[in-house]
C-alpha cells in the first residue's frame, strides 16, 4: 500500500488531531480511510493528496468547528468529498449538518460516508445550492471551501441563511482582498460587515482562514426595467 493510503494520523500532527477530534478521533481514522481509498478510486481526492489528508484537508476543516456554536444547524454548499461538513459532523455530533452537493458520484461517496460512520445527524441533498432555498430550512451557519468567488459564493450562500446566521467561507491569503472587492456585492446580498478569522492557531502550521459573514437582513430587490421588481 502506498504510503499515506491507510488513512492513518502522520505521528507529528497526532497531538492536534488528538486535540481537535477527542474521542471522535477512530470516527475521523475511518473517514480519512475512505478519503485515501474509495476518495482516490472515485476522483474525489487526487492520489497526491492521499499522504497529506489529515494536515491539508481534515484538520483544516475541523479547526473551523470552533466558530460554530452548539447545537446548530449546518449547511455545507458544494460538499464534494465532505470538506468542510462532513468533517465537521464527524468532530461535532451536536450538530445537524445538510451536505448540498449536485454531482451524482459525490452525492453517492457522502451517503456511503455518512452511513458507514453512523451520522445520524447528517442529510445528503443532491441539488444546486439556488436549487435549495425555500426547500431547506434556514440555517444557523453555512459553510463553504474553495467553492467560488466571494460575491458569488456569498450570491448562494446567504439565501440559505438565517437572518442572524452566519456563512463561514474558508479562504486563502486572498481573502482580505475579495472582502474589499466584493463589499457592495456582499451589501446588497445582506450581509453585515466582512470579518477575517483564523482557526487552529495553536495547532497547524498554517492556520485555516475564514472569511464570516453574518447575514443581517433580506437581500435588496433590484429594480427591473419599467419599475418592475426582480426576484
Amino acid at each position: 500500500m502506498l504510503d499515506g493510503m491507510d488513512g492513518a494520523v502522520p505521528s507529528e500532527i497526532l497531538p492536534a488531531a488528538e486535540k481537535v477530534f477527542g474521542d471522535r478521533l477512530p470516527v475521523a481514522h475511518r473517514f480519512a480511510e475512505l478519503l485515501v481509498t474509495d476518495g482516490v478510486v472515485r476522483g474525489l481526492i487526487g492520489p497526491r493528496e492521499a499522504p497529506r489528508i489529515w494536515e491539508r484537508h481534515l484538520l483544516n476543516c475541523a479547526v473551523v468547528a470552533d466558530l460554530i456554536p452548539s447545537g446548530a444547524t449546518v449547511v455545507d454548499v458544494g460538499s464534494g468529498a465532505g470538506l468542510p461538513g462532513m468533517v465537521l459532523a464527524v468532530a461535532r455530533p451536536d450538530l445537524s449538518v445538510t451536505l448540498v452537493e449536485p454531482l451524482a458520484r459525490r452525492t453517492a461517496f457522502l451517503s456511503e460516508a455518512v452511513t458507514t460512520l453512523g451520522l445520524d445527524r447528517t442529510t445528503v441533498v443532491r441539488a444546486r445550492a439556488e436549487e435549495c432555498v425555500g426547500k431547506l430550512s434556514l440555517a444557523d451557519v453555512v459553510t463553504a471551501r474553495a467553492v467560488a468567488p466571494l460575491d458569488r459564493l456569498a450570491g448562494w450562500c446567504l439565501p440559505l441563511t438565517a437572518i442572524g446566521g452566519r456563512l463561514l467561507a474558508m479562504k486563502g491569503a486572498s481573502a482580505a482582498a475579495e472582502i474589499a472587492e466584493h463589499a457592495e456585492a456582499l451589501a446588497r446580498l445582506g450581509a453585515g460587515t466582512p470579518s477575517v478569522r483564523t482557526c487552529g492557531d495553536a495547532l497547524l502550521a498554517e492556520p485555516t482562514t475564514v472569511v464570516e459573514i453574518v447575514r443581517e437582513r433580506e437581500a435588496a430587490r433590484s429594480k427591473k426595467p419599467g419599475g418592475r421588481r426582480g426576484r
